[in-house]
């Protein structure tokens, strides 16, 4: 019997708690399916002793505002536009920015393609700053990019990309030529029209 008593107590306290709990006003909601970030700018800091459109160290802080990750952690592969106004965003790869520049607006809303002044990539060669349309991509090799699936990886000049390719594998892409359709061939199901 004081067995039977012990459940019995505890099934009402249970129930107790789930009806304080469960019926009070402002409780927590449930969280929310999807993941929501905004990736700030980084303002062009004249002090710097940079030009207003050259590239810049990728901060530690940092946010790619197409995925989320931060560029600094993979800093091999980063990436960055910077707008007419001098704000700056960072990528964690050349994929992440032509999906970027692909549709500016998706990402940062307040934001369109026209207003992009510079954008640069990082030479998987030597590491230094390029022009991102005078770049020469290597899509398909067996190196993955930071987000583990497609991969741009960026040389200055095709001797460069097909020496990569030796060892890698892969095909030489000039920027010209990456459009929507090869980045959704390059990562299935992340371009977003």
């Amino acid at each position: 019997m004081p067995r039977r008593c012990l459940v019995y107590a505890l099934a009402i306290v249970a129930a107790t708690l789930w009806w304080i709990v469960g019926s009070k006003p402002g409780r927590a909601a449930p969280p929310p399916s999807d993941i929501c970030f905004v990736a700030a700018p980084s303002p062009y800091d004249p002090n710097s002793g940079v030009p207003a459109f050259a590239p810049r160290k990728v901060p530690p802080g940092a946010r790619c505002p197409v995925c989320g990750a931060f560029p600094f952690r993979a800093a091999d592969w980063a990436a960055q536009v910077i707008f007419d106004d001098g704000d700056a965003y960072f990528f964690d790869s050349p994929l992440t920015l032509f999906m970027y520049v692909s549709n500016p607006a998706r990402y940062t809303p307040h934001r369109r393609a026209a207003e992009i002044a510079a954008s640069y990539v990082r030479s998987m060669a030597d590491g230094h700053w390029m022009a991102s349309n005078a770049a020469v991509y290597v899509r398909g090799s067996s190196v993955p990019g930071p987000m583990r699936e497609g991969n741009l990886p960026a040389f200055e000049n095709v001797a460069e990309a097909r020496s990569f390719i030796a060892s890698h594998g892969g095909e030489v892409v000039l920027a010209s030529r990456i459009d929507n359709r090869l980045l959704e061939g390059v990562a299935p199901g992340h371009m977003h029209r």
